[in-house]
């Protein structure tokens, strides 16, 4: 079992910034593949961005790329997304999500195997 908790949501200005931190807990952090995913009122979960348990792959959705950064530390046991230039369009809940050692990261979110509650995040114009 992998424990996620996630952090750092809150509400932001267009154009400003946030730093989401997912903490895990449980299995060895670097076994697993990390992905963030979102989901806003009314819509489906979608892919955001993902990192392999190296750190040196990474994977974004069209939506973020450019915008949005992630990373680990698996010294922490830590992944973050780092949010900038934030739109209206990028409310929503933010989960981070783990699946094990693939050989190739995933946006498909039924793949992951274990999820964090979510942290609020919220742009206003």
């Amino acid at each position: 079992q992998v424990y996620l908790v996630e952090s750092g949501g809150g509400l932001v200005q267009a154009g400003g910034s946030l730093r989401l931190s997912c903490a895990a807990s449980g299995r060895p952090f670097s076994s697993y593949e990390m992905g963030w995913f979102r989901q806003a009122p009314g819509k489906e979960r979608e892919f955001v961005a993902a990192i392999s348990w190296t750190g040196t792959i990474t994977l974004y959705s069209d939506s973020v790329k450019g915008r949005f950064t992630i990373s680990r530390d698996n010294a922490r046991n830590t992944v973050y997304l780092q949010m900038n230039s934030l739109k209206p369009e990028d409310t929503a809940v933010y989960y981070c999500a783990a699946v094990f050692r693939r050989p190739v990261l995933t946006p498909v979110s039924g793949e992951y195997d274990y999820w964090g509650q979510g942290t609020q995040v919220t742009v206003s114009p």
